[in-house]
């Protein structure tokens, strides 16, 4: 049976050539980076050299550069980390509806430690419209958390905007990138941002790795305490081999951002023209100003976790939404805050192309998909009487 991946939103393949650079770090250059003898300074040289590549990558300065677990680490530590340091400045916090959980949950827990949030509406296409952000804003507002491309829908934030906005307004502006690396140009001085998640897993790096950028002089907490390692701000001995490992991911994806990514634009377009010609389908997110591999639609009388696995018995990987959130029973929280009713939202799938994604695994796809849903509709008892009054 053919199999096709289109789960890239959820995490991609490790790329050979990250594989290649990490391996000598598990076995080789096994030392400490904080020891003070020759084992430990030759991974220490390593891990400042990696670091210095990804903030080149981003336009940053080294020191700037903090390295966590993973996405939703960052964010936590972007999150509380500048509430904690500015609450005496002031409490309010702006973020958006259609965040990702470790900024939304994260923000609910900031709400019980005393700290105002307000989170922003969304139009129809799940975009936050910069003079809401403006608008928003109080004198006792601390921090703006907005996420670059939105992880369900792909939609593409008016980041530049929002960033001129809270630079003029002296308040602190968080994005979430984690689904932007290779996929979109990540210049945190265009952007106008002070912190920035990314995670490596997004970008054919290593799962367990991420950073957190901190723009000079931006005061933030730590939020685990032990040694002194990243500058005092994140206690623990570092992930040498997913640091390396992100690095060279990091490169890579910058490098055949603009080589790869027309192609797989392509191929999402296709995919997206062969599902709306099957009748009851909609498009989610906005139709130009999305990211380059994402296509999320809803199936109309179907119930989106049949479809998934439907998909899954025929060898095709998709989500109907984060992978944070699989399993879950409720209907996602981004289609809703679109203005997306409950049935229709329950029956969305996500599907997100990759670099490997090739022309005959979208045909197979198209191939696959009417035939799923014509046998879960010809089930459905709200499907067949539709026509009723």
């Amino acid at each position: 049976m053919r199999k096709v991946y289109l789960d890239h939103g959820a995490t991609t393949p490790l790329d050979e050539e990250v594989l290649e650079a990490m391996m000598p770090f598990f076995k080789e250059y096994y030392g400490n980076p904080s020891s003070v003898h020759s084992f430990g300074r030759e991974v220490k040289k390593e891990v400042e050299g990696a670091r210095e590549r990804i903030a080149k990558n981003m336009g940053v300065e080294p020191e700037e550069v903090y390295f966590t677990s993973g996405g939703t680490e960052a964010d936590n530590l972007a999150l509380i980390g500048t509430a904690r340091a500015l609450k005496e400045k002031g409490n309010h916090i702006i973020t958006s509806a259609i965040e990702h959980h470790a900024v939304l949950d994260t923000c609910a827990w900031l709400k019980k430690e005393g700290f105002e949030v307000t989170a922003l509406p969304v139009d129809e296409y799940g975009m936050v419209s910069p003079g809401d952000v403006e608008e928003a804003i109080k004198d006792n507002t601390i921090l703006v958390s907005i996420i670059y491309a939105n992880n369900e829908v792909g939609t593409i934030q008016p980041i530049e905007e929002i960033g001129r906005i809270t630079r003029e307004k002296g308040v602190l502006f968080h994005t979430d990138a984690v689904q932007s690396v290779g996929n979109l140009p990540v210049n945190v001085e265009s952007m106008s941002v002070d912190l920035l998640a990314i995670s490596a897993h997004k970008f054919y790096g290593p799962k367990g790795i991420g950073a957190l950028y901190v723009r000079k002089g931006t005061r933030i907490n730590r939020l685990a305490h032990g040694g002194g390692q990243e500058q005092g701000m994140r206690a623990g001995t570092e992930n040498v081999p997913g640091i390396i490992g992100m690095a060279k991911a990091m490169e890579l994806a910058v490098s055949q951002e603009e080589e790869i990514t027309p192609g797989i634009k392509n191929l999402r377009d296709r995919l997206t023209q062969g599902l709306l010609s099957i009748e009851d389908v909609r498009l989610n997110g906005h139709p130009t100003k999305r990211l380059p591999g994402n296509v999320n639609v809803s199936f109309e009388y179907i119930e989106g976790e049949a479809m998934l696995l439907s998909l899954d018995y025929k060898g095709i990987g998709a989500s109907s939404g984060s992978a944070c959130s699989s399993g879950s029973m409720h209907a996602s929280h981004v289609l809703l805050a679109m203005g997306i009713p409950d049935q229709t939202a329950h029956g969305s799938v996500r599907f997100t192309l990759g670099r490997h994604t090739t022309g005959e695994d979208i045909d197979y796809v198209l191939e696959v998909v009417p035939e799923v849903v014509e046998r879960l509709r010809s089930m459905s008892s709200i499907y067949q009487g539709r026509g009723e009054k």
